[in-house]
């Protein structure tokens, strides 16, 4: 049975394109409707029969839609929602993907009419990868996906956007946006930083060393530039807009870098080992938890 009879997403990239092939393939609602600034990506969505109807205009596919996702870049959803403001249906629910919170909430909410309820949302799942053709119906199975609903928000909305991400696959958190936001900081964001920053400092090096960062690079420094093969837009925007929280725990990366740096200039092997074994015992919890698998080369093909 449908959640909904129309959604409308605005945006299709890996996320966008994924919500359409889910609920296409498990029927969670009648009628897709998909909107691109990029008449290329809208042609590409269309090829791979991700919807039913297809605008470069968002205002034209938000009406009757009783859902509005929003998968874009965060930095232009407050446009995006001026823009269809005038244009969604009354007892609708508008809501977006983005991995930062507050700064979403405060681009989007002077935009909510009366009688739209908005509800912020997060799913926890990607892949370095970009576009509608990468999307697939699975990436939300088993993954978290984080609501954080405006003070004004029905909970009768909530209980059904919650049930649309269920039937995704998801698993549900509800929190505030400002502890959401700091939480990704350290989970999501600074891993991307530091990635961005090691393959940065290889590209430096490969200058000098005649191909050989490269050539003989190993597990670790391959697993950041999966992380550093992002899509630079959207970790622009997640930068700029979760400037705070991000600020703060880089402070706190520093830190402790220090601390193993102090280590590793004394020889201090006890502190080494005591830290390199706490920090195993994360990955255990990971895949304990059902975030990760254990298998060889993470069970990648690549």
């Amino acid at each position: 049975m449908a959640v909904f009879n129309k959604i409308a997403l605005i945006g299709v990239g890996l996320i966008g394109s994924s919500i359409a092939r889910v609920v296409r393939e498990r029927s969670i609602a009648n009628i897709i409707a998909i909107s691109s600034r990029s008449q290329q990506t809208l042609d590409e969505a269309q090829a791979l029969d991700l919807g039913d109807d297809y605008d470069t205009d968002p205002v034209k596919i938000v009406n009757d839609a009783d859902l509005v996702i929003l998968c874009t870049p965060v930095g232009v959803v407050g446009k995006i929602a001026k823009a269809i403001s005038g244009h969604l249906k009354p007892g609708s629910i508008i809501s977006d993907v983005g991995s930062v919170k507050v700064s979403i909430i405060e681009q989007m909410l002077p935009h909510i009419p009366d009688g739209v309820d908005f509800i912020p949302a997060h799913p926890v799942a990607g892949t370095e990868k970009s576009g509608p053709s990468h999307g697939f119906s699975t990436l939300f199975d088993n993954r978290w996906c984080i609501l954080t609903p405006v003070q004004n928000a029905s909970d009768s909305a909530v209980a059904t956007l919650k049930d649309f991400w269920q039937a995704c696959g998801s698993n549900i958190e509800i929190m505030d946006a400002e502890h959401h936001d700091k939480i990704l900081a350290i989970t999501s964001h600074l891993p991307q930083l530091i990635a961005y920053n090691i393959v940065g400092t290889a590209d430096d090096l490969e200058t000098i060393t005649n191909s050989e960062v490269i050539k003989y690079s190993a597990g670790g420094f391959r697993d950041s530039t999966r992380l550093a093969a992002s899509d630079p837009t959207m970790w622009r925007d997640v930068c700029l807009h979760n400037k705070e929280a991000i600020l703060e725990m880089l402070a706190r990366f520093s830190e402790d870098l220090s601390a193993m740096q102090r280590a590793v200039r004394w020889a201090d092997g006890d502190t080494l080992f005591d830290m390199f074994t706490r920090t195993r015992n994360i990955r255990r919890q990971i895949i304990d938890a059902g975030q990760e698998i254990d298998v060889s080369n993470f069970g990648r093909d690549d």
